[in-house]
């Protein structure tokens, strides 16, 4: 380059790694980034989600001494959706919302029917050291897909819905969702950290690349 990469370049570039798999360039990366945004607890969820997909649990527990050693925190995944002129706010894994029972067995009539056309959940996102079905069940929970389910069980069949995230929407969820606007014949735009998806039947406007 003809001029020194700022936070904006090397960050791409350690996204790009996550995306290939590529731990040596994104710890090089992450070094730069360290060096020019110490305090930013994103650089490192990023690096620690490299180590974790590839099995390096080592890497991931030390990236989180370290954050805990700078006192950096990962945000909390959060989405919304507003039903009636009510914002309906859920966490991952969320149980407090009133219609929590309703919303848990809507999710799994989704996910029968999802799973009867072809769709198998991908546990990658899932950075913890845990059983696989621990981790299917962990992102089948994950907060965009509990307001999704809100959603299908509090307005009209064919209605679209407006989902808002604050972190970027996972590849799993990314998919699952493009199954469950065909199954329901629902358009499903999710405002994520990055962009607007628009999910419908079967295809995000996004091309899968985001």
């Amino acid at each position: 380059m003809s001029v020194s990469p700022d936070a904006g370049v090397w960050g791409a570039l350690l996204h790009s790694c996550k995306f290939h798999g590529n731990i040596e360039l994104g710890e090089l990366a992450l070094e730069k980034l360290t060096e020019l945004e110490p305090d930013e607890p994103g650089n490192y969820v990023i690096m620690s989600n490299i180590y974790a997909q590839v099995g390096r649990y080592s890497g991931v527990e030390k990236l989180r001494e370290l954050m805990t050693k700078r006192e950096l925190k990962k945000d909390v995944a959060c989405s919304w959706i507003e039903v009636n002129n009510k914002i309906n706010a859920f966490l991952s894994g969320d149980t407090s919302h009133p219609l929590s029972d309703e919303i848990d067995a809507e999710l799994k009539r989704v996910e029968k029917l999802m799973s009867e056309a072809g769709y198998v959940p991908n546990t990658t996102p899932v950075f913890h050291d845990v059983e696989d079905d621990e981790k299917m069940g962990m992102v089948c929970r994950h907060s965009e897909r509990l307001a999704i389910a809100f959603g299908l069980i509090s307005t009209p069949p064919q209605s679209r819905l407006l989902i808002t995230k604050n972190l970027r929407v996972c590849e799993d969820c990314h998919v699952a969702i493009k199954f469950i606007s065909k199954i329901t014949k629902r358009e499903i735009v999710c405002r994520d950290l990055n962009r607007y998806h628009h999910f419908k039947d079967g295809v995000c406007s996004c091309g899968d690349y985001w």
